[in-house]
């Protein structure tokens, strides 16, 4: 069983527009998962400075950073983050070039979990829809022409309001979509636009968005989450 996560931090700063670091990490411990990813946890321009420090995500929680980011300041790279639990190894990781019109990227990690080899993808998509689809086509290719196949779960923040859409459609050629439920603005949620993409060797156990009273006011976006059960051979099936 594995517990995985999603999180636009809005680079913590919440709804009572106040930048707040020890809120944002208040939130991702109380969500208790495995690996979380996080959106917009670095700041957009000059030298992307993360709004969450890497020594204190060390000394005060149980996570620590895949270190995907090129300046010494960030944490992620396009402000795409992932924390992983300690006692999970870290195998490989990866920064994922994407068709962009506004700066965007997505960033992948192999993991160890237990005895079992995992692929975790993070991303944060275009608002325009066309770009949308060109991401997705362009992360789907290269997560599955240009690297060895592991069981894949695709987390984040994905700016699509249907579920329906043409966007959604295209990781449902090879995954399962997972909507949680509505995530966004988080004081009184009405779009679902952070979802978990599972490849067929995991089962959705539960899946739910976190509503507690710091997540409400912690960022625009509630955290996302799902419990997974992983049959190594279930693409075969």
């Amino acid at each position: 069983m594995l517990k995985i996560g999603s999180y636009n931090i809005q680079k913590s700063i919440g709804v009572d527009a106040r930048r707040r670091p020890d809120r944002t990490l208040k939130v991702i411990c109380e969500l208790g998962c495995d690996v979380i990813a996080l959106q917009e946890a670095d700041k957009r321009f000059g030298p992307r400075k993360s709004t969450l420090d890497r020594d204190t995500i060390l000394a005060e929680t149980d996570y620590r950073p895949v270190p995907f980011a090129i300046g010494e300041h960030s944490l992620g790279w396009h402000g795409n983050a992932i924390l992983v639990r300690n006692g999970i190894e870290i195998l490989d990781y990866r920064r994922i070039e994407l068709p962009k019109l506004e700066p965007r990227g997505a960033v992948a990690v192999d993991l160890k979990v237990e005895d079992q080899k995992i692929r975790v993808a993070a991303m944060h998509l275009s608002l325009v829809g066309h770009f949308r689809k060109k991401q997705i086509s362009s992360l789907m290719h290269q997560l599955h022409e240009d690297l060895t196949y592991l069981p894949t779960v695709l987390i984040g923040d994905l700016n699509e309001w249907r579920d329906s859409a043409g966007s959604i459609r295209l990781f449902e050629q090879h995954y399962e979509v997972t909507t949680p439920g509505r995530s966004f603005p988080s004081p009184l949620p009405v779009g679902s636009l952070d979802r978990i993409v599972t490849s067929p060797e995991f089962t959705v156990q539960k899946a739910g968005v976190h509503k507690s009273k710091t997540a409400r006011v912690a960022s625009d976006h509630l955290p996302v989450w799902a419990e997974l059960h992983l049959e190594p051979f279930g693409h075969l099936a």
